[in-house]
């Protein structure tokens, strides 16, 4: 039903409330029509949890709606849900779009209609916002679920061994509890735009007829979204921002090349805050590209289609194609096109699959299994260039209308030659400035300041995961924020590698940054790491927990995330008395509390 033909017998507002809502939503595009909607139906779902709205009015909101719960790392898997729910308003369906990290477990025995998109990363571990809810499923409080319809929808990256293996789970997980799956979970690698649509379809397809029966049966009232202004600036629509500074920020003789980035958003209204990233699209290194073009004997200038773009093969591969990350579906698709018996048998042997891919480069696959391949085999064996997503190292309360990052070069040795990233090599190397970076933001809201300016924060970033931190204090000081500030910093060498050196020495000067502990691993004989160094203050820092302080990680989660965890879990167990069980519970309530955040990767 629209807007304009709400009356007083099928709606509960007034005429002048049904005003101010047509009003609102001339106003707002799309994506901000699905957030605002979104955000009602999280609102009344928390409502009717708490008992405050009428258990008639409750039963007929829940019997007719479809809750789309989405876990993200980087912003994808929300996107993905964010278009799900679009999609199903467009249809006339009622939608709950909650992220994992906000919707109460307990909820899930009143629901009737489940849709889940759910990242995985690491080690096929689920992300942030969707761990609370993904333990409490494997244990005895999950309720039964018969009856329950569901539909879940996994975002991976088949280069990790554990390839959408949270979503997996998920699945597993509600069905042994009674659910009903209705659509074939999609397991969608990095190039997911190309198939997430006829998913969303089939999904919408499946849930539709109980719902709108359902709909029909209790009177429940849709408001179809109506055209909106123009799009944000978003993955699918990057805006073109001029690249203004790149800046070596470690020393001559560092073994680490860091560059801190500065780029301009003048004009494009993007809006971010600090604990945001960045995307960056960036551009494949030529040299390289006319090394593979050679070694093929292909003509760059030969026209190849991408979906229905038609554009050279040179200009493909530059600008549109990976050939930096190394994943078994290149190997596949490309071992089939050439017969080479070589990569055929890895195709058949997972392990010694992922050993070969994990030493080398898309460049080098190609470069050294050459073979008689058509310029469109080659294109269809690739696929789309993704952007890399940065931390952002500023606060636009500082900078205004540009934003920062702190960007380590990745570079290797590898079969003769020099090796770079796809992204922090074209930024860090090959981009000059003055060049034009397409770019969009992707918005993290599991990992921000508290709202009370008054409150301590700990900060835990080593290496390149300074960077949020870097934006936090620039907006704490912007907001003249009375709460302590404690950062934890860790580098190899003092003189080579304390990123930001003198603006941190600022900030303690001025008193905004009420404390600071640094571990250089390498400048003594016995190596010193952040977890050390949080050992070593874990009386204080026990203290300021308990008083309140949200604690907040920043960098690589393989190895230093894991080792801060245990270095926490053992200062908790020791200030505070408590066995390893207890200790857990105790983060896990900070974590609930939004007062435990990690940005890692």
């Amino acid at each position: 039903m629209l807007l304009n033909q709400l009356n007083a017998a099928a709606s509960p507002l007034t005429p002048e409330q049904v005003q101010k809502l047509q009003g609102l939503v001339a106003e707002l595009n799309p994506i901000q029509q699905a957030w605002v909607s979104g955000y009602l139906a999280g609102n009344a779902n928390s409502a009717a949890l708490a008992g405050g709205v009428a258990s008639a009015a409750s039963n007929v909101a829940e019997a007719a709606t479809l809750t789309i719960l989405y876990g993200s790392q980087t912003g994808n898997a929300k996107g993905v849900a964010t278009q799900l729910q679009a999609q199903a308003q467009a249809r006339g369906l009622a939608v709950n779009l909650v992220s994992m990290a906000d919707y109460k477990p307990t909820a899930l025995k009143k629901e009737q209609f489940i849709s889940i998109v759910v990242s995985t990363y690491g080690e096929g571990e689920p992300p942030e916002d969707a761990e609370a809810l993904y333990e409490f499923l494997a244990t005895k409080k999950a309720p039964k679920l018969a009856g329950v319809k569901i539909a879940v929808l996994g975002l991976g990256d088949s280069s990790y061994e554990f390839f959408c293996q949270t979503a997996k789970d998920f699945e597993e997980r509600l069905v042994k509890l009674g659910a009903e799956v209705i659509l074939q979970r999609a397991d969608l690698d990095v190039d997911y735009e190309d198939h997430s649509d006829a998913w969303i379809n089939g999904a919408l397809d499946a849930f539709e007829p109980d719902l709108k029966a359902q709909q029909t049966n209790s009177n429940v009232v849709s408001m179809p979204m109506t055209a909106g202004a123009a799009s944000q600036y978003n993955k699918q629509n990057p805006f073109a921002a001029e690249l203004v500074t790149v800046q070596k920020i470690t020393g001559r003789d560092s073994t680490k090349d860091v560059r801190h980035i500065e780029i301009s958003l003048e004009d494009s209204g993007i809006q971010y805050q600090p604990g945001d990233s960045l995307g960056v699209y960036f551009l494949n290194d030529e040299t390289k590209v006319d090394k593979v073009l050679a070694t093929l004997e292909l003509d760059g200038e030969t026209q190849v289609t991408l979906g229905d773009e038609a554009l050279s093969l040179r200009d493909a591969l530059i600008e549109r194609l990976e050939l930096t990350q190394s994943y078994p579906g290149f190997v596949e698709k490309y071992a089939a096109v050439t017969e080479n018996a070589e990569l055929l048998a890895l195709v058949a042997d997972k392990a010694a699959m992922r050993e070969y891919i994990e030493a080398r480069q898309t460049y080098d696959v190609i470069l050294q299994n050459p073979a008689k391949v058509s310029a469109q085999e080659l294109v269809d064996s690739l696929r789309k260039v993704q952007p890399r997503l940065y931390s952002i190292a500023s606060s636009q309360a500082e900078v205004e209308d540009e934003v920062h990052l702190t960007l380590a070069v990745v570079e290797f040795d590898g079969f003769g030659e020099q090796h770079l990233g796809g992204c922090s090599g074209y930024l860090g190397r090959f981009a000059e400035e003055g060049a034009t970076i397409k770019v969009f933001t992707e918005h993290n809201d599991n990992f921000r300041l508290p709202a009370d300016d008054n409150t301590p924060v700990i900060m835990i970033g080593p290496g390149t995961g300074i960077a949020p931190f870097r934006a936090f204090l620039q907006e704490r000081e912007a907001r003249d924020a009375q709460g302590n500030n404690w950062l934890f910093f860790g580098n190899p060498h003092f003189t080579q590698d304390f990123l930001y050196q003198t603006e941190i020495q600022g900030y303690l000067k001025s008193g905004l940054l009420t404390k600071i502990d640094v571990a250089w691993s390498r400048d003594q004989a016995q190596k010193v790491y952040v977890q050390d160094r949080i050992r070593e203050q874990g009386e204080q820092l026990f203290a300021w927990l308990e008083q309140g302080a949200h604690l907040y990680i920043c960098g690589d989660a393989s190895r230093m995330a894991k080792d801060v965890h245990q270095a926490l879990i053992d200062v908790i167990k020791a200030q505070g008395g408590k066995d390893d069980e207890s200790a857990e519970q105790y983060l896990k309530e900070l974590r609930s509390a939004n007062r435990y955040q990690k940005d890692v990767y």
